[in-house]
């Protein structure tokens, strides 16, 4: 894939996103899909309530227009596309079932957690499938090393655990104004580099129409938010992303790009076994980690340039380390 292609590709991803957006933010505001916020949450935070939600049916139209469009002029659109597309998707519609039955019913709860978790497993075993049918590399790649292990069958569950694991915690990151478009966009960003390296120029067509989608998702997703992508992108963006880092064969080199969403949701574990074990005790001032900062005084503006900061340096180490080693 050529420099003008990359290019191409974020340029038409980013505008659709930018198009759709001030056509779809009014529908759903006269559509009263209206933020609800946890009344336990930051009090700054009662101000957003209904704010637009389910905002990134945005961005997913975007990708996949972007994905199949150029996909097929440039002929790059493979099974490793369809299986990339099936993820985001079927993870996006877990997450705008979960969105419609909060906004329906006016409350902060969708989806059950084992409703929710049953259907990340019914897509990660089709995406799984989906691979099989080719020569699928069931193998764990030690990051900047020559180590590898062959899970063979037992690549099965390691795949459900990536997926699910990862779509849950960005879905747990999405809690600030722009905070997961812009960890994300730099997160697929750095995905889409590693894939050129290695010349498989599909999957750096959908981490670049993720991209771009998700920057033109971001002018109206920044602080004020005037659209949340509510779970529908979250959940979507994290089971992406994790499927990503498996086509590429460096699955574990997501805990470093994506280290800003592991530390996520180490802070809620960390947060609920604190509580549990010892007697009420917290760790945190709140979990996930970036309520933490703001209620030590930080402004939600400064926790997000922190934590894109933060994502940005880690994505530049990975792509650094890959060139060099």
């Amino acid at each position: 894939m050529t420099i003008a292609t990359t290019i191409t590709i974020l340029a038409i991803s980013f505008i659709v996103s930018v198009a759709l957006a001030p056509i779809t933010i009014p529908i759903l505001r006269r559509l009263k899909f209206g933020q609800s916020i946890r009344e336990v949450g930051p009090q700054s935070h009662m101000k957003k309530a209904g704010t637009p939600t389910m905002g990134g049916i945005i961005f997913l139209i975007s990708i996949i227009a972007t994905t199949v469009i150029v996909g097929n002029v440039f002929s790059i659109f493979t099974t490793q596309t369809v299986v990339l597309l099936l993820v985001l998707i079927g993870f996006g519609l877990i997450g705008l079932l979960d969105d419609g039955i909060k906004v329906v019913f006016k409350r902060n709860l969708g989806l059950t957690s084992i409703q929710k978790l049953v259907g990340q497993i019914v897509i990660s075993i089709a995406a799984f499938l989906l691979l099989r049918l080719g020569t699928f590399d069931t193998s764990i790649t030690i990051p900047y090393t020559d180590l590898s292990i062959d899970l063979g069958i037992l690549y099965a569950a390691f795949l459900i655990f990536w997926l699910v694991g990862f779509s849950n915690a960005v879905n747990l990151t999405d809690g600030l104004d722009g905070l997961v478009a812009g960890t994300a966009s730099v997160a697929f960003a750095a995905f889409g580099v590693i894939a050129l390296f290695n010349q498989q120029s599909d999957v750096a067509l959908f981490t670049f129409s993720v991209t771009g989608a998700l920057l033109g998702f971001l002018i109206f997703n920044a602080n004020p938010a005037k659209v949340f992508m509510g779970d529908t992108g979250s959940l979507a963006l994290g089971g992406a992303l994790a499927m990503v880092s498996v086509l590429v064969k460096e699955e574990l080199l997501l805990l470093l790009i994506g280290l800003v969403f592991v530390i996520e949701t180490l802070s809620v574990i960390l947060q609920v076994g604190s509580y549990k074990l010892r007697g009420g005790k917290r760790i945190f001032k709140m979990a996930p980690i970036h309520h933490h900062f703001e209620l030590s005084g930080w402004d939600e503006k400064t926790v997000v340039a922190v934590f894109w900061s933060t994502g940005l340096v880690l994505a530049l180490l990975a792509v650094v380390l890959e060139a060099l080693l």
